[in-house]
């Protein structure tokens, strides 16, 4: 067992099994329940006795996926300056045009000095980052108020998220999940009051008293999606890894909480409920949804580098087989992804190429902690990821691009609308287009969001946009001010009678 440097900070980790220096490796279902049938379970007759369609087959599990152009950067892409004896846990983000990098390294900002989270952006993957400083760092007296580190950042609408460890000294402390937002992804705020989001379930006593941490975010089809380390969970191993999911409609996991467990999604009490089922045997691990796959990809060291692991939407299965990136590594990865999670579309290739790059520490510095940070990478390719209208919603899932009516055409919750202004499109996408993808041509128009068109809003269920008698829930009011509409409050009964534009 290797420990982390800094006391109880990072959990203590083993190596895994080592992985083949190929980049398909052979694999398993990893003893996971298979995926029940989509529209299997309790049927009723349609309108007027008419039978149901029949159910999908079950999805094929442990496919073996194509890739190649192996790649990584020519060296270290960034750094933290003189005083950071440390850089890792990076997490990677392509917005607009740029590649913004939140990192945990070491100013001296919290006292007692301890981790802070850097920032730096650069016109590629490949940088150079150089941050001038920390963004976000301790608040003394709050469960965070010496560690601040582990960074996932996402943006939905116009608020960036910022999820991350806290701790409020070293050892035993134990680590919590913390959570702050910002409009511009620099100037942060912590939410609810700096307490925590997430704190360790505390099913069991075990060495490792690391506790929660290490958290990775995803937004898809309303939800926020949080996969996190907790070395008390009932789950986890001997030695504390592994890898638990949660879901919620609310950023901060305050209400309508649910868990991965072996037969998908459940709802649970709240956070600190018992972790019954690791989707990952891992520690430091990042999570990102593929649309072109129809699944969320887990990357995580293993010995050779960086181990790709596939999981279907409810996390009951392995569709497909792992893949390896391979190279040196010492901490890390994180994915480099698009502001809402989602893998970014190849730009030549995108319904029969996805590329994944991770951002990992590669060396141990002069303070016997992980530093030097490069990008290491591969393409899964020869894919038929646009073969059929569900497969090409999946992989365009929150593309916009402009339409033939010199508007913008929006892929959403399985629908494409079609939206008379560029700016709101932008706000509502994770990823922008500036010239249209011609299979897009084969999606019919669903509805049209027109300029002032009205918005509502209830409690608990957050902001829609009213088209044509259906709701089309959006992240948050950024869209509403830039379409120059009203937002009208309705109660959560009257949000519920509409039908849905999305899902």
């Amino acid at each position: 067992m290797r420990p982390y440097r800094r006391g109880g900070r990072r959990p203590a980790r083993v190596l895994l099994a080592s992985a083949l220096a190929v980049f398909v490796l052979a694999g398993c279902s990893d003893g996971y329940a298979q995926p029940q049938a989509e529209g299997a379970g309790d049927h009723q007759s349609g309108i007027g006795g008419e039978k149901p369609p029949p159910p999908k087959p079950p999805r094929p599990v442990d496919v073996a996926l194509g890739s190649g152009s192996a790649r990584q950067s020519g060296g270290v892409i960034a750094a933290g300056g003189q005083d950071a004896v440390y850089n890792y846990g990076p997490s990677v983000m392509l917005d607009g045009g740029r590649t913004r990098m939140w990192w945990c390294s070491q100013y001296g900002v919290a006292q007692p000095a301890g981790d802070d989270i850097l920032y730096a952006q650069s016109p590629s993957p490949d940088g150079p980052f150089s941050a001038a400083g920390a963004v976000f760092s301790g608040a003394p007296g709050n469960f965070d108020g010496m560690h601040t580190c582990d960074p996932s950042v996402l943006r939905v609408g116009s608020t960036y998220y910022l999820y991350y460890t806290g701790a409020a000294g070293d050892h035993a402390l134990g680590n919590s999940v913390g959570l702050a937002t910002s409009t511009d992804g620099e100037h942060w705020t912590r939410a609810g009051s700096g307490a925590p989001i997430l704190n360790p379930s505390h099913d069991v006593h075990r060495d490792n008293v690391y506790g929660a941490g290490q958290p990775s975010a995803v937004y898809l089809d309303g939800w926020f999606y949080l996969m996190f380390t907790d070395t008390t969970g009932k789950a986890a191993g001997w030695n504390g890894a592994g890898q638990f999911v949660l879901r919620s409609r609310d950023p901060a996991f305050g209400s309508g909480v649910e868990a991965a467990g072996d037969h998908g999604f459940a709802a649970v009490a709240n956070t600190a409920s018992p972790r019954t089922r690791s989707v990952v045997d891992a520690f430091s691990s990042d999570l990102m949804w593929v649309g072109a796959l129809d699944a969320f990809v887990i990357a995580h060291e293993v010995d050779g580098g960086t181990q790709l692991s596939f999981r279907t939407r409810d996390f009951t299965a392995q569709p497909y087989l792992p893949l390896l990136i391979p190279g040196v590594w010492k901490e890390g990865p994180g994915l480099v992804r698009r502001p809402d999670g989602h893998a970014p579309l190849s730009p030549a290739e995108p319904c029969a190429r996805v590329p994944f790059d991770v951002v990992r520490s590669t060396a141990i510095g002069s303070a016997g902690a992980p530093t030097d940070l490069r990008r290491f990478g591969l393409d899964v390719q020869g894919l038929h990821a646009c073969d059929s209208q569900d497969s090409l919603l999946s992989t365009l899932d929150g593309v916009a691009m402009p339409s033939p009516q010199r508007t913008m055409d929006l892929v959403t919750g399985g629908k494409l609308l079609r939206v008379d202004r560029r700016s709101v499109a932008a706000s509502l996408a994770g990823e922008l287009l500036g010239k249209r993808l011609p299979m897009i041509d084969r999606l019919p128009v669903a509805a049209r969001l027109s300029a002032a068109a009205r918005f509502v809003r209830a409690d608990a269920r957050g902001i829609g946009a009213l088209i044509d008698g259906r709701l089309w829930p959006v992240p948050d009011a950024s869209a509403a001010v830039r379409n120059d509409s009203t937002v009208d409050l309705i109660s959560t009964q009257q949000w519920d009678a509409y039908p849905a534009g999305a899902r």
